[in-house]
């Protein structure tokens, strides 16, 4: 089952304590598309089957990352791409989306995500791994 576009928002914007849908929307955007860039396969299909459309093209856009990011790096690209933000509240706006990503798939394709991603992601989805 995949998510309204106004749901999903709506959860972006409460947990980044976005002031408007619009800076929701733009940290959605901007995360979706590094996070596009590193998914490949099936699970690439699966997180974006469980997106609102708009944003699971998004997520499918072709381009693709030469390697994964290790997540302090993909917290600079996403600070480079939020026009106005600093890595802190680049590191913010990761967790409000990622952490909405992990609610929308689920645990268990969430534990495929994190298998494609080098370590540290799970902190940036908001599930820790107790490991």
């Amino acid at each position: 089952m995949s998510w309204r576009r106004d749901a999903f928002l709506d959860h972006v914007r409460e947990r980044g304590a976005y002031g408007t849908p619009e800076e929701a929307e733009r940290a959605a955007r901007v995360v979706l598309a590094l996070l596009g860039a590193h998914l490949v396969g099936a699970v690439r299909a699966q997180v974006a089957a469980r997106l609102p459309e708009e944003f699971a093209l998004i997520l499918l856009d072709p381009l693709q990352s030469a390697e994964p990011l290790p997540p302090e790096r993909f917290v600079r690209a996403a600070a480079a791409w939020i026009e106005g933000a600093t890595e802190p509240t680049a590191t913010w706006d990761v967790g409000a989306v990622l952490s909405t990503v992990a609610d929308a798939v689920g645990y268990e394709l969430l534990g495929q995500i994190l298998l494609q991603l080098p370590a540290g992601y799970d902190l940036l989805f908001g599930h820790p791994d107790p490991t």
